[in-house]
């Protein structure tokens, strides 16, 4: 199989990356810069291709451990070190902007929030912590699984509201199902927690569930 070199530079990712800009490259072919070099008489770019599809998308290579990454033939310690900085970075990107976002409709909250969940196998409940002009202060993952009563309590969803004085929470999680209509139980907890947020003092601007593609905001259905 011919190299990437061999290639027209119109063709090779790294040359395409920097005269049509990094959109115009395929996952795989991202991946491939990243790696630098193929194994196993393969190009760079079919390892990265077979990369994704062993683990079945971006977000299951990152959620790999360095010991998942290991089994695949060909990553080694300096490839697997790249993979995981390059995941770190972009959630670190994730959060600068975060905090220069404002949270002022489900839609921004849906458009941060949904590269992160999208894809889990577990359901996620996330506290966004806002001040006074919907800015986040932080971000708290209350819990992981399948949430009920007992999991979501109102002293660990107000907890860090209080220590951080909040002006207000919005409340986030997801459906691993895609499906983002919320179950008798989300509803049940989500008034539970709104009668302590009014105890408190510290408003519930809404409560949004995230699925494939599309989310649930239950401010804008008139539930809270």
């Amino acid at each position: 199989m011919s190299s990437v070199r061999e290639w027209p530079k119109t063709e090779r990712p790294r040359e395409r990356l920097i005269k049509e800009g990094a959109q115009s490259l395929s996952d795989a072919q991202l991946l491939a810069i990243i790696l630098r070099t193929g194994s196993n008489g393969k190009t760079v770019v079919n390892t990265a291709i077979e990369l994704i599809q062993n683990f079945g998308s971006l977000r299951g290579l990152d959620e790999a451990s360095v010991g998942e990454l290991k089994k695949f033939k060909g990553l080694g310690t300096a490839k697997i070190a790249q993979i995981k900085a390059a995941f770190e970075l972009g959630r670190r990107v994730l959060s600068e902007r975060a905090f220069e976002q404002v949270f002022n409709s489900a839609e921004t909250v849906f458009r941060y929030f949904y590269p992160k969940l999208n894809g889990l196998k577990k359901e996620v409940f996330i506290t966004l912590l806002l001040d006074t002009k919907l800015r986040l202060i932080r971000e708290v993952k209350v819990s992981e699984g399948t949430l009920n009563q007992s999991l979501i309590h109102p002293r660990e969803v107000f907890k860090e509201a209080v220590k951080e004085s909040a002006y207000a929470i919005i409340l986030v999680h997801n459906h691993p199902s895609g499906d983002p209509s919320p179950s008798d139980q989300d509803i049940d907890i989500t008034k539970k927690l709104k009668k302590a947020s009014e105890i408190l003092e510290i408003p519930i601007l809404d409560h949004i569930i995230i699925g494939n593609g599309r989310y649930f905001s239950m401010k804008e259905r008139g539930i809270i």
